[in-house]
């Protein structure tokens, strides 16, 4: 009973309103006193992204918190292409009287890169691939820019991360308990411990050697395959400066479920498997991040009570849990021999 009441109490009653579609109409207005051209269409695609028709030319919105990360973003990318990495985005300044800023969010206008009715996908064998080298391909460009943005780009630190997210985890087990057994909850605390007790004593491995700039989120969205089938790569607002492992991590994490959780197949990629040999690489590879941040997340959000929301969410949880199981049991044995 008291998890029911604390399920009911967290139920989020909010009615959806016209609000947005007044704050896009108003956005609209004051874009068009900024823009010295005509805007025909503007759509949203996501939180403070649109997609902008305008007379002969079609672009992305995109919204900022602040004129440091939006100034960051136009930098960054603009350093990119000027080191050879063509395949993103570039910004446009179209504002008359720039930055363009309403409702305390700046706005940054990128290319619209035509898509293919072929999306990138990490179902598809091809696309992993292909993912992963545009993936090194950026990180052989990042690493030529990290002393320029020394002092504007965070250091990312892995096990810091990785402890303040199951320390979340471990707060919000009252709502989880009551979706998952608490053996597999048992067990996934228990990989947790063995992958950050592993970490810190294999600490130089995230803290020493090869520098570049990490893309910070390798989520498939990111990757976009353009009409011309040329693959490009988004969205840079999580970059920061570390060693190449923690983007091979979260990318080897999101694929193995494709995978089928297979420790032999995750080898089968080269770039992957030269990580692999290094001990705490496995050590890490073991912690259950994907679970702990979409448990997080939707606790965060409260749409938990959602069928539709929480069900991806379980699948990743309980579904794949013998298959997981086995790889954790083949990691553990690969980092002891």
């Amino acid at each position: 009973m008291e998890c029911r009441e604390i399920l009911m109490k967290a139920v989020n009653t909010t009615v959806k309103s016209g609000g947005d579609d007044l704050f896009k109409n108003r956005l609209l207005s004051y874009l068009q006193e900024q823009f010295p051209f005509k805007i025909d269409e503007i759509k949203p695609i996501r939180k403070q992204v649109y997609l902008v028709r305008a007379q002969e030319r079609v672009f992305i919105l995109k919204g900022f918190s602040s004129y440091h990360r939006l100034k960051l973003q136009e930098a960054f990318t603009a350093s990119l292409i000027n080191e050879g990495f063509a395949k993103t985005y570039t910004f446009y300044e179209f504002a008359k009287e720039p930055p363009l800023l309403y409702d305390r969010t700046y706005y940054g206008c990128l290319e619209y890169i035509h898509p293919s009715p072929d999306s990138f996908s990490y179902h598809l064998k091809r696309d992993r691939l292909e993912g992963l080298e545009l993936l090194q391909a950026f990180h052989d460009t990042s690493e030529k820019l990290v002393n320029r943005y020394q002092t504007v780009v965070p250091a990312f630190r892995q096990a810091e991360k990785w402890r303040e997210r199951a320390s979340l985890f471990l707060n919000n087990l009252p709502v989880i308990r009551y979706f998952v057994q608490k053996e597999i909850i048992n067990e996934l605390l228990s990989w947790a411990d063995w992958s950050l007790k592993g970490i810190e004593e294999e600490d130089w491995l995230f803290q020493s050697g090869r520098q570049v700039i990490l893309h910070g989120d390798v989520a498939h969205h990111n990757f976009l395959r353009a009409k011309n089938k040329t693959l490009y790569l988004l969205d840079f607002d999580l970059i920061a400066k570390a060693t190449p492992h923690s983007d091979y991590l979260q990318y080897a994490n999101r694929i193995l479920p494709f995978l089928r959780w297979s420790f032999d197949d995750l080898l089968r990629f080269p770039i992957i498997k030269q990580y692999m040999e290094e001990k705490g690489f496995k050590y890490a590879l073991a912690f259950p991040t994907d679970i702990f941040r979409e448990w997080n997340r939707v606790i965060r959000e409260r749409s938990y009570l959602d069928p539709v929301k929480i069900r991806p969410v379980l699948d990743l949880t309980v579904g794949q849990f013998a298959e997981r199981q086995r790889f954790i049991r083949d990691l553990k044995k690969a980092a002891e021999d």
